[in-house]
């Protein structure tokens, strides 16, 4: 899964085994306790984690070395020492990145027309609630560490697989991804791709949601992610618009399926009449081009009010259901 270098190289931080190190100065900088192999590489047994800490501690101010560990006098993966470090100080969550069992949990959109459900949105937990690293710490770390791609690939899987036995054929699923984690499209969502495959699922079942689109900044290969999507059958959704990158001039240039308005112009949207004017800018907008709207941070009856008779499709929020593992049944 993960054998891209740009899903981020993992390796485990095992409580005993062989520390590497490959640099240009092994020579200079290894102690008695190191094996030499070559002029580049060398390696010594380690009974704790302490001792890994200690020799970063002395290694620190090296600019060219990379670590690694292995249970084996082999040497497994290396990689640059500073990456190393921040894993390290992470370890605990790095683990939980990499073997961590995740699970979707799921949030009711709903029409706003006919109250049904039309949608659930997947959104990532820990599957052991004693588990208390949130989804923002994970994609923090994961992100600092150079994991991110592997996390929201994972993050991908897991809400695809959730729709067995919970989401009906007909209702979608909307998946959030991080457009900065797909380098190459026809190459890093293969994966995707044969999950789908894999459970059954129909393609046209799910809308896959770019998030933190006010970090893009290439648009031509936001869009080219947002092509591929489509040409495998599915839709896309551009989320929080209005906020950062995400203007309404911006989403006639990428043509999504669907336009989420951020939360912050539904919020008190009924006592407020510049919101209500952009809300309805932004629908009237959306719905000449063919995109279905939906207003999410629905959390006041007024709110949803004012949307509707705005003519949103859709609405999402506390209002209509908090995410659980356990959907809530239109």
């Amino acid at each position: 899964m993960n054998g891209c270098i740009h899903c981020g190289i993992s390796f485990d931080f095992y409580e005993e085994g062989f520390l590497f190190i490959e640099s240009n100065q092994v020579q200079e900088q290894s102690t008695d306790e190191y094996q030499i192999i070559n002029d580049h590489l060398a390696y010594m047994a380690y009974s704790s984690l302490e001792k890994v800490a200690v020799e970063l501690t002395r290694l620190r101010h090296i600019s060219d070395m990379k670590m690694g560990l292995s249970r084996t006098n082999r040497a497994e993966r290396l990689i640059e020492l500073e990456t190393f470090k921040l894993r390290f100080e992470e370890k605990e969550t790095v683990n939980f990145i990499q073997h961590g069992r995740l699970v979707s949990h799921l949030q009711p959109i709903i029409s706003l027309n006919s109250k049904e459900v039309y949608a659930y949105e997947s959104l990532l937990r820990a599957k052991d609630p004693a588990k208390s690293i949130s989804p923002g710490k994970l994609f923090e770390v994961a992100t600092k560490t150079g994991l991110h791609s592997l996390l929201d690939q994972r993050a991908r899987e897991e809400a695809i697989k959730a729709r067995e036995g919970k989401i009906p054929n007909g209702t979608k699923s909307f998946i959030n991804f991080l457009p900065s984690t797909i380098y190459n499209p026809d190459f890093c969502l293969q994966h995707t791709f044969k999950i789908v495959e894999k459970n059954n699922v129909n393609p046209e079942d799910l809308v896959f949601e770019v998030v933190e689109t006010e970090k893009v900044t290439d648009v031509q290969h936001l869009k080219s992610v947002l092509d591929r999507y489509k040409k495998e059958g599915m839709k896309v959704a551009l989320d929080d618009v209005g906020s950062g990158f995400s203007t309404l001039d911006m989403f006639e240039l990428l043509r999504p399926d669907y336009l989420k308005i951020d939360r912050t112009y539904i919020t008190n949207c009924d006592q407020d009449q510049t919101k209500q004017d952009f809300l309805k800018e932004a629908n009237d907008r959306a719905h000449a081009l063919g995109i279905i709207t939906l207003a999410e941070g629905i959390e006041r009856i007024e709110e949803a009010q004012v949307c509707e008779s705005l003519g949103y499709d859709l609405g999402q929020g506390y209002l209509f259901g908090k995410p659980s593992e356990i959907p809530l049944r239109g």
